[in-house]
């Protein structure tokens, strides 16, 4: 009989380190891959290649967001980081989802956005901007945008930038 407990305790052992291997899988630049394939534009179009809702998901596997968003606002879910995540060696501080989740009006424009606390140079994050069409700020007012949106969270005093990659971006690069 105890052997018997003792081989169902090393089964469970065994099942909880192949599970917790998995959930570390999707870390560092893993997530940031699947987060960069989000944003990339699909050739000759505005749809982007990857899904963000994908992208997301990974993120609040791994524990570095809620899996609910901490704010949706008109079509927009806003996902605060609550552990430094690195991107394009930037720390990612929110992600941005747009989509229609039911008609309120005027107007979607599917896709995705982040913002990041900036650590040295923007050339890789204004390179990707360019290559997918998509729209960035450098020196955004992240504090400013938080507070616009109800949202009462600290961020460390820094340079922000935010990087939208949306319909519209894609739309408006091509005029």
């Amino acid at each position: 009989m105890h052997h018997f407990y003792r081989a169902k305790l090393q089964i469970a052992a065994v099942v909880l380190a192949m599970a917790s291997s998995l959930a570390c899988a999707e870390t560092g630049p893993e997530l940031e891959n699947g987060l960069t394939s989000a944003l990339h534009l699909k050739k000759g179009g505005s749809e982007r290649v990857g899904t963000s809702g994908k992208a997301i998901q990974a993120y609040a596997r791994a524990g570095y967001i809620d899996a609910r968003p901490d704010l949706r606002a008109d079509y927009t879910d806003y996902y605060l980081l609550k552990k430094p995540a690195p991107f394009m060696g930037h720390e990612l501080v929110m992600i941005e989802e747009e989509y229609m989740l039911r008609y309120i009006g005027c107007c979607v424009s599917p896709g995705a956005g982040l913002s990041v606390k900036v650590n040295g140079s923007i050339r890789a994050l204004e390179a990707f901007a360019h290559a997918h069409r998509c729209s960035l700020i450098d020196n955004a007012d992240m504090q400013g945008e938080l507070a616009s949106l109800g949202i009462r969270r600290k961020l460390a005093p820094g340079r922000y930038a935010t990087l939208s990659c949306r319909e519209r971006d894609a739309e408006r690069e091509r005029d």
